[in-house]
């Protein structure tokens, strides 16, 4: 059977995807981020998952607001990298995995989850960021992707508690499918950010932190943030970490925190990573 063996968690700043693809990730400004992604690159090339489930929110580029999924799973075969505006990306298009992403669709929706399926749809920087921070610059993606997107862009967003539930579904779902794959899941967004308005800039260390804290040994604690907390403390954009906790949710109860990074900032974002795994299967301490 499939099962989801660990997760990822990264911002997914569109500066960063400019930094990498002008090949500026030396420089000054850039290097000590990029230097926390050394040892996740490193993780993921020996992890070698066979599918990524990729959590992300669209930024205009796929939908507008004349359509507004709260949960869009992306079934199609193949997603190319959307022009935001400065060209596309020069990054490999995104290979899908239909037959899984069905299978999800499906357990999901009669899990009682209202899920938009979308099978044909572009890639923005929410998505193809966190793959290059994770995988590198390879002439094609080592593994399948499966887009989930959430919105997270016209209130009302979906609370926390439902994202983690989300989360524990896609676990559920990922299990029933009769193949034996290893999954990864990614949440990406966030940290700390608002792009608008008088506190444009806003960055909060300290909320961050406990946030962090909170998603490796309180998941809990975090679904009961509301959206008017994440606004205060986080900023505007502070409410992309909703998606972080779907991906908490598809892990186990206990999980080991592998590698974490903070660094403030990239471009006017307070960035926020975290790998982690599901404790059992790690825990080499553990008696047989």
């Amino acid at each position: 059977m499939a099962s989801i063996v660990a997760g990822v968690a990264t911002s997914h700043v569109p500066a960063i995807g400019v930094a990498i693809d002008q090949g500026k990730t030396g420089e000054p400004y850039w290097q000590p981020l990029f230097r926390g992604y050394e040892k996740s690159q490193a993780w993921m090339a020996a992890l070698k998952p066979d599918v990524a489930i990729v959590v992300y929110n669209d930024h205009a580029n796929a939908f507008s607001l004349e359509v507004i999924p709260t949960f869009a799973l992306g079934c199609a075969s193949e997603y190319a990298p959307a022009d935001e505006g400065w060209g596309r990306r020069p990054v490999p298009p995104v290979v899908g995995h239909p037959e899984l992403a069905w299978h999800l669709a499906q357990a999901l929706i009669l899990d009682e989850f209202d899920i938009s399926i979308v099978n044909r749809m572009e890639v923005d920087h929410g998505l193809t960021v966190p793959l290059s921070l994770l995988f590198g610059t390879p002439a094609a993606w080592p593994c399948p992707v499966i887009p989930l997107c959430v919105n997270v862009v016209q209130y009302p967003p979906p609370t926390g508690r439902r994202c983690f539930k989300l989360g524990r579904a896609i676990r559920k779902a990922v299990a029933s499918f009769d193949r034996d794959l290893r999954v990864v899941v990614f949440g990406t967004g966030g940290m700390s950010h608002q792009l608008q308005g008088e506190r444009a800039g806003l960055i909060n260390a300290e909320f961050d932190r406990r946030f962090l804290d909170a998603i490796v040994a309180d998941p809990q604690a975090a679904t009961a943030i509301p959206h008017v907390e994440y606004l205060r403390e986080a900023g505007s954009e502070g409410i992309e970490l909703v998606m972080w906790l779907i991906m908490r949710g598809a892990l186990d109860e206990r999980v080991r925190e592998v590698h974490r990074h903070y660094h403030v900032p990239a471009s006017n974002t307070a960035v926020g990573h975290l790998i982690l795994e599901n404790f059992p299967a790690t825990n080499q301490e553990r008696t047989p």
